[in-house]
């Protein structure tokens, strides 16, 4: 038997889209299904039989968020043949995600989490779930140059360098919202890289005190 009901007046696709730059430039809180539904150019009813609710079509738009201007970064972590090289590769396709022409600048996951209402708890913790997977693939990373002979690091250090780096990431995000360019990104990217070798270095070995002089 047919299915019942008026056909679907636009491309799901380019809906999502529409909706990715909706919520990336006013946030999840920010964002109406009021908001989403003029810029879609279809009515609400529309959105909700396609895709659920407000909280369902942000998931999926961070989804696709991810496959999109997450990709550069992640592929910079895998393809660089050392921890070093792929920490910068991150961190300059990074900055060229965030500042590029045509999308909002920042990045999604730091810029559209909701702050106050406790309804959107399960939307704070989606996306602070996919911020911890950030924090997790840069420390793969690193785990793969201990292994692979290119990084001599602790454990604990190994944890904190990937902290760092990852706030460095987030930081990025930041400035780009607020108005940096892409030439002064990269100022910040050359100083968190000349970080990199008093992060990863040993620390001096110490030598013990010389014994005294006995009197002659």
């Amino acid at each position: 038997m047919a299915t019942r009901g008026r056909p679907r007046t636009f491309d799901p696709d380019a809906a999502l889209r529409t909706a990715l730059d909706v919520f990336w430039e006013r946030g999840y809180e920010g964002t109406s299904m009021t908001d989403l539904a003029e810029a879609i150019g279809v009515a609400s009813a529309s959105i909700y039989s396609c895709f659920g609710g407000k909280e369902d079509l942000f998931r999926q738009v961070v989804r696709l968020y991810g496959s999109l201007s997450g990709e550069p970064p992640r592929r910079a972590l895998r393809e660089q043949p050392t921890a070093r090289a792929a920490i910068h590769a991150m961190l300059r396709a990074t900055a060229d995600e965030i500042t590029r022409p045509g999308t909002p600048h920042g990045c999604m996951l730091v810029l559209a989490a909701p702050t106050g209402a406790v309804e959107n708890h399960g939307v704070r913790e989606f996306l602070a779930d996919r911020r911890r997977a950030v924090l997790a693939e840069i420390r793969d990373r690193l785990v793969r140059g201990v292994i692979e002979g290119d990084l001599t690091v602790s454990m604990d250090d190994l944890d904190a360098l990937a902290r760092y780096y990852t706030t460095v990431v987030q930081g990025l995000s930041i400035q780009a919202r607020d108005g940096a360019t892409r030439a002064e990104l990269e100022t910040v990217v050359t100083c968190a890289m000349a970080a990199w070798t008093a992060l990863t270095s040993p620390p001096p070995s110490v030598s013990p005190p010389s014994p005294p002089v006995s009197p002659s």
